[in-house]
């Protein structure tokens, strides 16, 4: 049962990923998309992409909280008392992005929309990069059982800095690719290069960190390292055959099945990690079996799963498919111009 449970915590982290990691990597595109005037048009595509769906893919998180405290409380209790720091940050940086995307789309002076988008763009890196040093710090066992770890190395190492880098990096090919489909869809050619551009560009870069990585967790995490290079090595090889497939896509121009494959990749890489760190749910100390739950409550967070996927996914299906049409959307905000 709780290998079960595992693997529902693990559905949603991969879903958050793919669907949240998306909404991260627009804002580091809006990041850098230049001043008002030149960044007006790609962030007006971010903003109509994001708004209609932005909330729901964030529900992944909470999905994934619930689960874990409910079915691993032992490990909850760890992840909390010792990575701390960087789960204020991500939450914290959660807020400050919703309010940012929100207040800008209802401002009207240009200096409070620049306000306001800094904090929409500079949460939205935060954020996935805490995240993923999260990641990089309970693969690297760094968390201890009994909770109250160091609370800066847990999180401040090589591991995780790796994390924090290929989840921010990750996110922006996500976004990029996912924009490039939606300029086509909107019959924006110049948008569509200005993001193909940029998917090729954060694809190379994702790749060649990855690569990188290897010799990282090879001296900083060899557990993790025989793993990923072991069980989940077949993994490994989808994701980047997923990666490279939607580079050369990307490259060929064309938009069929290129944000299929993206998402295949990063899905397929988290796959990878959940595989390389089973049995342990902490580094290789705490096995999945000891931090669960009771059977009962197992029991009980298994049937409120299945019951929740019954009554939500539907109502995501359907909203996804009516954003994909353009049957919902928001208004479009003022150019700077008009100011």
């Amino acid at each position: 049962m709780a290998d079960v449970v595992a693997v529902f915590l693990f559905i949603g982290v991969i879903a958050y990923a793919v669907l949240g990691g998306a909404d991260f990597g627009a804002g580091f595109w809006d990041l850098i998309a230049g001043g008002a005037r030149r960044g007006h048009a790609p962030r007006k595509l971010i903003d109509a992409s994001l708004a209609p769906v932005w909330e729901a893919n964030h529900t992944w998180l909470i999905y994934c909280l619930v689960v874990l405290w409910s079915g691993f409380p032992t490990a909850f209790s760890a992840i909390t008392t010792t990575l701390y720091i960087p789960l204020v940050l991500a939450l914290l940086g959660i807020v400050l992005r919703g309010a940012g995307f929100a207040f800008r789309k209802a401002s009207i002076r240009t200096p409070e929309q620049r306000l306001y988008g800094a904090a929409f763009a500079l949460s939205s890196v935060l954020t996935p990069y805490c995240f993923g040093s999260i990641a990089g710090g309970l693969a690297s066992g760094r968390v201890p059982t009994q909770g109250g770890g160091d609370a800066v190395s847990s999180w401040v190492n090589p591991t995780s800095i790796l994390g924090g880098v290929l989840a921010v990096l990750s996110c922006a090919y996500l976004a990029a690719t996912y924009l490039v489909v939606e300029a086509k869809r909107r019959d924006k050619p110049v948008l569509r290069r200005y993001y193909r551009y940029r998917a090729l560009a954060a694809g190379a870069v994702t790749g060649a960190v990855s690569i990188a990585g290897i010799f990282v967790l090879q001296a900083d995490s060899p557990r993790l390292f025989d793993k990923l290079s072991g069980p989940a090595l077949p993994l490994i090889v989808l994701a980047a055959v997923g990666g490279f497939l939607g580079l050369a896509l990307l490259a060929l121009d064309r938009t069929r099945g290129v944000r299929e494959s993206a998402a295949a990749a990063v899905a397929l890489v988290v796959c990878g990690w959940g595989v390389a760190q089973y049995p342990y749910l902490l580094g290789t100390h705490l096995t999945i079996s000891e931090a669960a739950a009771p059977d009962a409550t197992l029991a009980v967070v298994v049937a409120v799963a299945c019951v929740a996927a019954v009554l939500i996914l539907p109502s995501l299906i359907l909203l996804f498919r009516l954003s994909g049409r353009g049957s919902v959307g928001v208004g479009d905000r003022p150019p700077p111009s008009t100011l």
